[in-house]
């Protein structure tokens, strides 16, 4: 795999190579501060930064840099107080297309080559329907995974499932309690997702009841206690919630076309046979402390609106661990056995607090040390019309399939005028494709720290900044490309041939994708993504317009503009694999 240097680089260099010929060491090894302009290709600013060093004006020093440059496959004239505008060669230009279609990754690196991260997302709850809330979780985790993969590194996936805990002691008791509600009765052939949706109703119907009866409290007490001491007919039950919960949640997954599958899921439970030793680590070293009977771990700098510090509760009073033992726990296994060196936690903003006591106390510990990060990657809330909490008409949570359901109706109405030449279960997909995609890349294209208002009916038109509009973007590229003869396709590209400003345009922005990519996984950002492919899209109609590509003057024209499409289709279609929405050859 031969990595391709982008143009930019180039241009960096270019620049570099003349602060070395005109600066002092300690001032040539500066940044040469090469940006997109669009008063050229690139401008450096160079000139401006470093003059007041070097005991020149910013256009006296300007013009020694350009001087240097001996305009190769990089040109430059001086702009302003001293801006220097860099223009690449039209042949350097075409030759990056060539290059990048060359191999499968586009030219794109392989920069996280021998790293390991462990991604933490989704994280339903065993015995609940998954709802909205599960939503930004785990699409922005899968599009985490699938970028930091693309980059080479190893990435291992964790669906952390709430799985243990008082609520089981509940629920399983109510079960065997109501044997003419339980929850395999009367149809043990019923679909998981269906099976879950009971029990969803089995869990609220158990919470009333331990929530007004004493004695239903005591009862469900001791099933803790039975299923945490290993009673059998008790983890029987409890084997069994797990198991059918699992296919509910693979199938909804699959229906979004996220990578997580059963192996990845990690449930709480796995952690509890060492939280005994974990806290008591942690009391001997000081780490812990009691408070009113309870083991704490206080901080300095986190305290309440009282003034008092904040503690993390590590055992409660009753002796029982919360989350912040088993998070202890769950951090520790993903340093010291998964070998993580960074660990990401696609969670919820309003758990910051819970997950900065936590590293800290792990810091505390020596667990966590400078060879691995760990990240707190927050997002915000998606949110109903009029920006109000996401809810059913009758304040309950919307779920996650009814979600779905109504985005792919949602496509099917938008897509049913449009002509087009596909018939039954193909026209089927490319609907279910559209209506998926759409929901992805709303959430994907917000900024991940703020909160979205979900609109199916923005969501899957046609127009504007939707994924549905990139699908409709490479899909019309691909017709291009099925009506061009296939000399012309497998024709070189003509690296003499002078550039049309739009194909300039075009090819700058499809130069950019590695570092896209790369920016995506350095910030933890996909929207980034979002954005530069609704860029590429609204590039390559300018293109469209203004260039003939079937009908262009020579056949040498036509090749390399065939070549910009082939391009910009794989281009396409890579990004959104990688944000994890399909891209249908034909729509």
């Amino acid at each position: 795999m031969t990595e391709v240097i982008a143009v930019i680089g180039l241009a960096e260099h270019a620049v570099s190579a003349a602060m070395a010929r005109v600066l002092p060491p300690e001032l040539s090894e500066r940044d040469p501060l090469v940006r997109p302009s669009e008063h050229a290709d690139f401008q450096s600013n160079a000139a401006l930064s470093l003059a007041k060093r070097a005991g020149l004006p910013p256009q006296a020093l300007a013009r020694q840099l350009l001087g240097e440059l001996d305009g190769g496959a990089i040109s430059a004239t001086l702009s302003g107080p001293g801006f220097l505008n860099l223009t690449v060669a039209d042949s350097r230009l075409w030759a990056q297309v060539e290059a990048r279609l060359a191999g499968e990754r586009l030219g794109v690196g392989l920069p996280l080559a021998g790293t390991r991260t462990v991604i933490d997302y989704s994280a339903p709850n065993i015995a609940k329907e998954m709802h909205v809330g599960h939503l930004r979780t785990t699409v922005i985790g899968d599009a985490l995974v699938r970028v930091l993969t693309f980059l080479g590194g190893e990435v291992v996936r964790q669906n952390h499932l709430g799985d243990w805990g008082t609520q089981f002691g509940m629920l399983i008791q109510y079960i065997d309690e109501h044997p003419e509600a339980r929850w395999r009765g009367g149809d043990p052939d019923a679909a998981a997702g269906a099976q879950v949706s009971v029990l969803d109703g089995l869990y609220r119907a158990a919470r009333q009841k331990f929530d007004a009866d004493p004695e239903f409290v005591e009862r469900a007490r001791r099933r803790v206690v039975a299923l945490q001491g290993g009673d059998e007919a008790t983890l029987a039950v409890w084997r069994e919630l797990v198991a059918v919960s699992g296919r509910a949640f693979q199938q909804l997954y699959d229906r979004l076309g996220v990578l997580l599958t059963e192996r990845d899921s990690v449930g709480e439970s796995t952690y509890n046979p060492f939280l005994d030793e974990l806290v008591g680590e942690l009391v001997e070293a000081g780490i812990a402390v009691d408070s009113d009977g309870a083991l704490c771990v206080f901080f300095d700098d986190v305290t309440g609106p009282d003034g008092e510090r904040v503690p993390l509760i590590v055992r409660k009073k009753d002796g029982g661990y919360g989350y912040a033992a088993t998070d202890l726990a769950t951090l520790r296994h993903r340093i010291r056995t998964l070998r993580a060196d960074r660990i990401l936690y696609v969670v919820d903003a309003r758990q910051s607090l819970h997950f900065r006591m936590v590293f800290a106390t792990a810091r505390r510990a020596g667990w966590l040390t400078d060879e691995v990060e760990a990240v707190h990657v927050p997002f915000g809330t998606v949110m109903g019309p009029g920006g109000t909490p996401f809810k059913t008409r009758s304040g309950g949570t919307v779920r996650l399939a009814e979600l779905l359901d109504a985005a792919v109706e949602g496509a099917r109405e938008a897509l049913a005028d449009k002509p087009h030449d596909l018939t039954g279960e193909a026209m089927e997909e490319v609907i279910r494709a559209a209506g998926i995609g759409a929901v992805k890349y709303a959430d994907l294209s917000t900024s991940r720290a703020k909160n979205y208002v979900f609109d199916i009916a923005r969501m899957v038109s046609l127009q504007g900044d939707t994924g549905v509009y990139l699908q409709y973007a490479h899909a019309r590229v691909r017709s291009i490309l099925r009506k061009a003869p296939a000399e012309a396709l497998e024709r070189p590209v003509d690296t003499t041939l002078p550039l049309h400003p739009a194909e300039r345009a075009l090819i700058l922005l499809l130069d950019g994708f590695d570092a896209t990519v790369r920016e995506v996984a350095q910030e933890l950002e996909p929207h980034r993504l979002c954005g530069y492919l609704f860029s590429l899209a609204k590039a390559f109609t300018d293109f469209y317009g203004a260039c003939p590509v079937l009908k262009a003057e020579t056949a040498a024209a036509r090749a390399n503009r065939l070549a910009l499409c082939r391009l910009t289709a794989r281009t396409l279609a890579r990004g959104l694999d990688l944000l994890g929405i399909q891209a249908p050859d034909r729509m």
